[in-house]
């Protein structure tokens, strides 16, 4: 498969993903409200999230947060295809990672233009501790970065 191609369709399949599964949730989960689905694990729950990783710069006004974000996500998205165009042809993982980062930002740019911030439902958590909620986007970044972090270590791309 060419890898244009490749590229286009991880991107249209994560950014359908990420926000058909937004839909769902926003539609048929009341916020803050969760769903259990392993007792004790994971629920999904409907948060929304105005800041950025881990709440940061949440507590900024509306405005000021959305401009800092769509303004940062621009530029991850210029370099995310600057890094994909310079990369070797031959380097398929590395290739098909930041296609999985490209679009994961591009759900979550969705989000940030259409409401203020981000929908995330994907709630882990073992009694009162919880990793914070994220969703399909950000799941699509972090095996991206996992991928390259492995590259960067290892000097090779995992052989799946």
């Amino acid at each position: 498969m060419d890898h244009r191609l490749r590229f286009v369709l991880i991107v249209l399949i994560g950014v359908l993903f990420d926000q058909a599964s937004k839909i769902i949730v926003v539609e048929y989960i009341p916020l803050f409200q969760s769903i259990e689905i392993i007792p004790g694990f994971f629920d999904l729950t409907h948060l929304r999230n105005p800041g950025g990783a881990f709440g940061f710069f949440a507590d900024k006004s509306q405005n000021i947060r959305v401009f800092v974000f769509v303004f940062m996500a621009f530029i991850a998205l210029f370099l995310i295809l600057w890094f994909y165009k310079t990369t070797d042809k031959n380097l398929k993982w590395l290739r098909i990672s930041y296609s999985m980062i490209f679009a994961g930002a591009v759900g979550n740019l969705i989000d940030r233009i259409k409401f203020g911030y981000v929908v995330d439902f994907l709630d882990i958590y073992i009694k009162d501790m919880h990793w914070p909620a994220f969703n399909i986007a950000d799941s699509f970044i972090s095996i991206g970065m996992c991928i390259i972090v492995y590259h960067v270590l290892f000097n090779k791309i995992p052989d799946f």
